[in-house]
């Protein structure tokens, strides 16, 4: 039987071919040339209680295509008997999903505390408070064509990543932050329902990405002293089969770095491995991005956020097998990494100097931070390899309430509504003046 175009209402089609579903997707149609009817599509899952079996459509496959299906009955759009509120097109994981919380910024800050931007010591997000070389600002200030869309592939920014790393461009692709990245490599890996493993206390937006794409997450918690249970870890893989674990080294909160020892042992499993060194500078260990080129389950990810102080500007790169990152490029959204961003970036490795004296000068500071909050009666601070330092709160001190003590004096640093975090608190290492400045500060508090 022979239908043309022509001679059928769209809502007959849709009738005809999905039977009580709407049809929700991409339909195209050139021309008016006939399409055949043929049997039912036996193939196609069909979800719902409907019993009716769903037609497909014979001739050019370019005349006629379709995505997923809506769970709105046709009655309820074309008779308009229920109304339908904005929300019931979210899909349903979403509407559980809890927003994450992102730090304060500045001109938030200085509205609730009362104070000018400049009078707060912030010391609650890890940023750099040097700041990036003074050729990130000549060059933003001097863009020549922010009109015109950014190179999809940053080929100047990941040229200068590879002399930068000594790891060939191929390998490397660049993202809007490292947040990108990790959502990225999720989307490419993950199909709902599929697990990854996450280490906590850490980074938390492994688990946040997790839930945006409907995965499982499954939680080995570290050790007391913040190490990776390696052989629980094991276990889970061998038991319940993830797709990824995601790792931090130095790790995000405590600063505790992970061996090539264990690293190695982990990578002889199952499982994709994302290692996320944001923080691997200030470590004094080499970074793994060369190990890509061996381990085809190894990811690791960079940022220009710390090293380089361009937290605001949002520059993010990972090293990936070649295996993997050719369907990275598929997926990724084509103008991901904006002109600024790329100008920024490339500007701030031209001066290598800048960025190692800004480095050794927060490790500096960051073991003097150390011995000051090592005195303090009420503070348990933890050795780190990173440019932060994380301390239990003890003799009886409320972790919250001195978080928020110190905000009143202007001093920020962070705490946690975690659970296993609830009575430790976090310090970026700044400036000597900063410091200074926080343990006045603390000592007005014993």
């Amino acid at each position: 039987m022979s239908i043309s175009i022509q001679e059928i209402s769209s809502e007959k089609i849709l009738a005809l071919f999905l039977g009580n579903k709407l049809l929700m997707g991409v339909i195209d149609i050139y021309n008016t040339v006939s399409l055949s009817l043929i049997k039912p599509n036996t193939n196609i899952r069909q979800f719902g209680n409907s019993q009716r079996p769903i037609y497909s459509i014979e001739g050019n496959p370019r005349r006629f295509r379709t995505m997923a299906s809506s769970t709105i009955p046709v009655d309820q759009v074309s008779k308009g008997k229920q109304q339908l509120t904005g929300d019931s097109f979210i899909r349903p994981h979403l509407r559980k999903l809890s927003p994450y919380q992102p730090i304060l910024p500045f001109e938030v800050l200085s509205t609730k505390l009362g104070r000018k931007p400049e009078d707060i010591i912030k010391l609650d997000a890890n940023e750099n408070p040097y700041g990036p070389p003074p050729e990130v600002l000549e060059a933003l200030g001097s863009l020549k064509f922010p009109y015109i869309y950014p190179d999809p592939e940053s080929r100047q920014l990941r040229a200068a990543l590879a002399e930068d790393s000594g790891l060939e461009s191929k390998y490397i692709l660049v993202g809007c932050g490292c947040d990108e990245l990790i959502d990225l490599i999720m989307r490419c890996v993950l199909d709902p329902g599929d697990k990854i493993v996450d280490c906590p206390p850490t980074f938390t937006m492994y688990e946040f990405d997790a839930g945006v794409n409907a995965a499982e997450v499954i939680k080995v918690p570290r050790n007391s002293d913040f190490s990776l249970n390696v052989e629980l870890i094991a276990d889970v893989v061998e038991q319940e089969k993830p797709k990824c674990i995601f790792l931090t080294s130095p790790n995000n909160p405590d600063g505790s770095i992970i061996s090539d020892e264990v690293l190695l042992k982990i990578l002889d499993l199952p499982i994709l491995v994302v290692l996320d060194e944001a923080y691997i500078e200030f470590s004094g260990i080499e970074s793994k991005m060369k190990w890509v080129k061996k381990y085809d389950n190894l990811i690791v990810l960079r940022t220009f956020s710390k090293r380089a102080g361009l937290a605001g500007i949002r520059v993010g790169y990972g090293a990936f097998p070649l295996s993997i990152i050719e369907y990275l490029w598929r997926a990724k959204q084509p103008y991901n990494v904006s002109v600024a961003a790329e100008v920024a970036a490339c500007s701030a490795l031209q001066n290598a100097t800048y960025l190692e004296e800004v480095k050794e000068a927060l490790v500096k500071e960051r073991d003097r931070l150390f011995k000051l909050l090592n005195e303090v009666p009420f503070l348990k601070p933890y050795p780190s390899y990173s440019n932060f330092i994380l301390c239990e709160v003890t003799s009886g001190m409320d972790a919250k309430k001195l978080k928020d003590d110190l905000a009143q004096m202007g001093v920020m640093v962070r705490h946690y509504n975690k659970k296993e975090l609830k009575g430790y608190i976090r310090v970026t290492a700044g400036k000597p003046e900063q410091t200074d400045i926080l343990m006045e500060c603390l000592k007005r508090l014993y």
